[in-house]
């Protein structure tokens, strides 16, 4: 929780923030590498944290990820001058995070038995939320701030994960202990090169088309790369075999792969929305960084009521299929809701809508990994969790790039008809005829704009593309153009969204629910070595050290990780001789997992491996 708490708090902190940084580095136009950087590098190394921590065990892992997180945590908050440096130094920090949360949901697949860890994955994405309501509050605080201990307010928004990270890196260390078996299998370094082939062009032509031509030689350069990663991604990871970051054999199972194409849909609604509204917030309805993030609290609260309803009642039934459909319904009502928005409606309006987006997500972000990982067998929980993360956050990754892509090509043309609207310009006249509100400094840079765009008029459809601070403090008649020009591009947006959440409405009713299993990934995979152990041995005895036995080991995992597992796990199913029992043929009474010393004790005690 203390890692998925950490890479939460930086997904939130950062939505309201972004146009005060924006402003501060002249780029609200180039927001968008700002965060698909950070996407592109968490999704392309979420799938290889998953395979190297099926290698080389969960713990070193997770430390790794928390070490390269904080290291682009202190780059971005201290030496991050432009939006192209801080693009490069969040990639850094993308490339931690990909193990935080991908990591957390495997460890939970280890652990717990599916219908139990539909109950935790509530309380984790409860800790999401939690996160998700300080993150866009805290944001909002630190970016309005002109300064703090003589650093830009904007930058502790970075610098703040340093002491939250080192938290969580101690807990890690004190608390993580996972026994693992080491297997020697290749790592799939081709497979990461041919997916950023194939998604870094998509990436590219959405967010430079508008400027290069969507008929330029590079656009058409990305149109034909892009094809070809795929083609090449899709080769590599069938000579990879079950060594690929995306096994191919997972796509046997019809859950997994409807779970797969629902995660990337899910992505681009969940990452639209969340990177969409903050500067609507803020663009069109005047707020602050903070009222903003206080804002956000709806679509927050809506996260954390469904996920931890749906949780419970996964836990109690066994049953899932019902929340993708009611959760990418939902999203689609909540889509087609905020695609009304404009000028003159209130940020009431808007909030109900965030509170429906939440109710959908909630219900959506735990039940497909549930799916993902009930759908593979338990050598695979890792890389199938790791793949459920890897494709929703290249979902996400491409929301991000398409939603903003559409924002700037569609803002010129609205800003342009907002001003060919009598009433509009008349009131603008009518500013400009007042000597006090000509000669307020508030309205200074706004009326220099105008007058630009008497002579230029790109000026005007440029205007909201660099730095908006010019709306601040500005006068109503003068600002109203441009409100209305940002609401109607941003409905357009939602437009967009809800598109593509309807085809997963659709496809949610193709979801395969298989019942969910009882036995945790730990118990299983003990079950099957030993069932292999005692073909092998005949009717003979197998002599097994106690770490070895399914229901002892998975308990003592229970109590180092609070886990609450089933009491009724037993043991007997193979005769097991104790090193310090009698001679060899004699076999040693089976028992119960509950009944097995955990604490020092005699002989017989049971010790975990590390």
């Amino acid at each position: 929780m203390a890692g998925m708490f950490l890479a939460a708090l930086d997904q939130t902190i950062v939505g309201t923030s972004m146009r005060t940084i924006a402003d501060d580095l002249s780029g609200l136009d180039q927001q968008a590498w700002v965060t698909t950087a950070y996407l592109i590098m968490s999704t392309i190394s979420t799938p290889i944290y998953g395979k190297l921590s099926d290698i080389f065990g969960r713990r070193p892992l997770y430390i790794i990820a928390i070490t390269i997180f904080l290291v682009g945590s202190l780059l971005a908050g201290a030496f991050a001058h432009s939006m192209i440096e801080l693009a490069g130094y969040r990639a850094i920090q993308g490339l931690g995070a990909g193990g935080l949360m991908s990591l957390a949901l495997t460890i939970m697949g280890d652990i717990l038995a599916p219908r139990e860890r539909a109950k935790y994955q509530g309380y984790f994405l409860a800790v999401f939320g939690v996160s998700s309501v300080i993150g866009p509050l805290l944001g909002g605080v630190l970016s309005g701030a002109n300064e703090i201990l003589g650093v830009t307010g904007w930058r502790w928004i970075f610098l703040i994960n340093l002491p939250i990270g080192i938290v969580a890196m101690l807990i890690v260390i004190a608390f993580l202990h996972i026994p693992h078996t080491k297997r020697t299998v290749r790592i799939d370094w081709w497979g990461a090169a041919t997916i950023i082939l194939a998604v870094v062009p998509i990436l590219l032509v959405a967010e430079q088309g508008r400027d290069w031509g969507w008929g330029s030689w590079g656009a058409i350069l990305c149109y034909v790369l892009a094809p070809i990663g795929i083609v090449s991604f899709i080769l590599v990871e069938r000579m990879m075999g079950d060594d690929a970051l995306v096994p191919l054999k997972l796509f046997r199972s019809p859950t997994f792969s409807v779970a797969t194409v629902l995660g990337v849909l899910v992505g681009f609604g969940m990452f639209g929305a969340m990177m969409t509204i903050p500067n609507y917030l803020q663009i069109a309805t005047g707020a602050t960084p903070t009222q903003a993030g206080l804002l956000m609290i709806p679509m927050v609260l809506g996260i954390m009521v469904s996920s931890i309803v749906s949780g419970q009642i996964i836990a109690r039934t066994g049953k899932y299929k019902i929340f993708p459909i009611l959760g990418t319904g939902f999203l689609s009502a909540a889509f087609l809701y905020l695609s009304f928005v404009s000028a003159d409606k209130g940020v009431i309006y808007v909030m109900v809508g965030m509170l429906v987006v939440g109710l959908g997500l909630g219900q959506l972000m735990q039940t497909l990994t549930i799916a993902s990982q009930n759908s593979v067998g338990p050598r695979d929980i890792g890389v199938a969790t790791s793949g459920a993360t890897f494709f929703r956050s290249i979902g996400g990754t491409l929301g991000t790039a398409v939603v903003f892509s559409v924002l700037f090509d569609r803002l010129p043309d609205a800003l342009r008809s907002s001003f060919s609207d009598p009433d509009t310009v008349a009131g603008i006249q009518s500013a400009f005829q007042d000597p006090t509100i000509a000669s307020d400094p508030a309205n200074s840079a706004i009326i220099g704009i105008l007058q630009q765009g008497q002579s230029d008029p790109s000026a005007i459809g440029n205007a909201l593309n660099g730095d908006t601070s010019f709306l601040n403090g500005a006068n109503e008649a003068f600002t109203k153009p441009f409100v209305e020009g940002w609401a109607s591009a941003s409905a357009t947006v939602f437009l967009v969204s809800l598109g593509v959440v309807l085809v997963a409405f659709v496809l949610s009713f193709f979801l395969k629910a298989t019942p969910l299993r009882a036995k945790s990934a730990l118990e299983e995979a003990h079950a099957e070595r030993a069932a292999a152990a005692g073909s092998g041995a005949g009717s003979g005895h197998v002599s097994l050290d106690d770490d070895e036995e399914p229901g002892v080991e998975a308990q003592l995992v229970a109590d180092r990780m609070g886990a609450l597992l089933a009491p009724d796990v037993t043991t007997s199913s193979v005769p097991v001789q104790r090193p310090d029992a009698a001679p060899a043929g004699s076999a040693a009474p089976s028992r119960h997992a509950s009944d097995a010393p955990v604490d020092g004790g005699a002989s017989g005690e049971a010790h975990p491996r590390h």
